[in-house]
């Protein structure tokens, strides 16, 4: 690289500072229009505490960053969020890697959840999707499984919802164009959904 070419790139680099304080801006925006949703997201925290109170289970699934958050919420359950309580009923449709290739290699990868839900899920209990743009056939499958199984469906979204938007029983929606703030403003959703299952089995001090 020539001096002039380096002097090039310094000068189209943005300023460190000041696209920190933009990233920073971008999420906190964007968190804070979570508090539109109150309601909806009050109406989503009875329907998981309602399943996991009545004896149901909950299982979730999501893909890339999404199947993270369904193994946070799975783990939050069957562990514990902040409060000892007894285990609670989670299940994680992506954390199982030899039930996924098994599934993806012979029925293929649009399979790999509806199939688990068909062996595990029963009625009362629920299926929790989180997607960034809700486009994925497995998750569409999913939700068809699960309706089979006469199970409640809580979607938690991004972007327009996407062909899944409208086929849950509740839906949260974070309405933004980029996956990152989208990711981390379903990462708040699924804290206040974790605390309000504290609060109902949290052993009491």
């Amino acid at each position: 690289m020539s001096e002039g070419e380096g002097e090039k790139t310094r000068m189209t680099c943005p300023e460190p500072m000041a696209w920190i304080d933009r990233c920073l801006v971008e999420s906190l925006d964007c968190i804070g229009s979570l508090r539109q949703q109150c309601a909806r997201i009050a109406e989503a925290a009875e329907l998981l505490v309602g399943t996991l109170a009545a004896g149901g289970k909950v299982l979730a699934a999501g893909n890339g960053g999404s199947a993270a958050e369904a193994m946070h919420l799975a783990e939050e359950l069957v562990g514990r969020f902040r409060s000892n309580r007894r285990s609670l009923p989670g299940v994680a449709l992506t954390a199982d890697g030899t039930a996924l290739t098994c599934i993806g290699n012979d029925f293929g990868f649009d399979e790999t959840f509806s199939r688990q839900i068909e062996g595990l899920g029963a009625a009362g209990d629920l299926l929790v999707l989180f997607s960034t743009s809700g486009r994925a056939a497995n998750l569409a499958r999913a939700v068809q499984a699960a309706r089979a199984r006469r199970m409640r469906v809580l979607l938690i979204l991004g972007r327009d919802g996407g062909p899944l938007a409208g086929r849950g029983d509740c839906e949260l929606l974070v309405e933004r164009r980029d996956t990152e703030r989208i990711q981390e403003a379903h990462q708040v959703l699924l804290h206040i959904l974790l605390e309000s299952v504290e609060q109902r089995f949290a052993k009491p001090s």
